[in-house]
């Protein structure tokens, strides 16, 4: 495993990158390398690790709902009434968390920018007065910085709290660790920034892919994918990591990831986060099957998994330790999963953004020795 990091880590010559890994509940890698600027990277450098976050909003909503706090079959209007506008009323928190919504991007008319995140009742007050862009849970379509919104504001009705606060009193303090949604000023200089690449524009992506580019479905989800070039850059910075962005903007190591997912499926210091019967719920894919979208018609039905309650399911893209795994990576290449018949869970950081969400990243050799002991290869 440590030779498969280092081999895939020399594919990225400018950045550096931790990996963690347990397996039933004990350490079996904890390795580093590359550079943050000037400074080495270390076991505690801190990342900003994208879509990660969603994992861990995923792993707080599974658990809040196993304490009996929150019914991912009911209707978000029970918990936030003015969501009920525009006929979301049988929209369920279920769709929230598997991106069946219909809300994946702020209306084109709000005109919510990236810098507009950190303000969270705006954020939310849109959404509530938003129409889906079709029947919840008819389709499926990535829900990228919606998706903490949605799931953050039914976490702060039934609990008090923010997201982010949540997260802490009930995951991160208890399990010490080094994850952060809303990064206190005290931390952010552990930060390693990440390094932007080159990408093409999504529209670019979508027309080569056959994708009916004007259909007005696709024109709201392309100017909301527009805006997450500009979200990248955002949470890149100190206000955008101090918001509280439960979608996006989770500041964490390798470690943090991996002891996350770990307690997940085992004891981890005396936790258990989730029990059995809920990781067994929440894997289960609820997008597998449904039709594509109709800007997308001509495409074929995509592969994989899709997605559970709130987890990334194994897919071309991010194969995990394949079927069995849940998890969710980030842009650019961060990752955390675990594979419960396994007993492996895993984290892995870096500050450069080379995944191109087109297949894995290249950095990731050290899936397959995992695969090999998983027996999934």
């Amino acid at each position: 495993m440590r030779d498969a990091f280092a081999a895939g880590q020399a594919a990225d010559p400018v950045g550096g990158a931790q990996l963690c890994v347990y397996r039933h509940g004990k350490v079996v890698a904890d390795l580093w390398t590359g550079r943050d600027g000037d400074r080495d990277y270390t076991a505690d450098t801190l990342n900003v690790v994208m879509s990660c976050t969603k994992g861990a909003t995923a792993i707080l909503a599974n658990r809040l709902a196993e304490q009996g706090v929150i019914d991912v079959e009911a209707p978000v209007a029970r918990y936030w009434p003015e969501f009920a506008a525009n006929g979301k009323d049988g929209l369920t928190v279920a769709h929230c968390l598997s991106h069946t919504a219909g809300l994946p991007t702020f209306p084109m008319a709000a005109r919510v920018g990236a810098r507009d995140l950190a303000g969270w009742t705006r954020c939310t007050d849109v959404l509530a007065a938003a129409a889906p862009l079709w029947t919840p849970g008819a389709h499926g379509s990535y829900h990228a910085v919606t998706y903490g919104f949605l799931a953050g504001e039914v976490i702060r009705r039934v609990t008090g709290k923010s997201a982010g606060r949540c997260f802490a009193d009930e995951i991160a303090g208890p399990l010490g660790l080094d994850f952060w949604i809303g990064l206190p000023a005290a931390e952010q200089a552990r930060v390693a920034p990440h390094i932007p690449q080159p990408a093409r524009p999504f529209r670019e992506v979508f027309k080569a892919a056959g994708v009916d580019i004007d259909h007005p479905v696709m024109a709201e989800i392309l100017a909301g994918f527009d805006a997450i070039t500009d979200t990248v850059d955002y949470v890149n910075t100190p206000e955008g990591r101090a918001a509280e962005l439960p979608a996006a903007n989770g500041v964490a190591s390798a470690r943090a990831l991996a002891k996350m997912y770990a307690a997940c499926i085992g004891d981890i210091d005396g936790i258990r986060l989730l029990k059995p019967e809920t990781v067994a719920a929440a894997r289960l894919s609820r997008t597998k099957g449904l039709a594509v979208l109709p800007p997308m018609a001509k495409l074929p039905r995509p592969p994989g998994e899709g997605f559970g309650l709130g987890f990334e399911l194994p897919n071309p893209p991010n194969p995990m330790l394949g079927i069995g795994s849940f998890g969710h990576a980030g842009a650019g290449g961060r990752l955390g999963f675990a594979h419960p018949e396994s007993g492996i869970a895993a984290g892995f950081a870096g500050n450069a953004m080379l995944w191109d969400n087109v297949g894995p990243d290249p950095r990731w050799l050290w899936l397959k020795p995992l695969q090999d002991i998983a027996g999934t290869a």
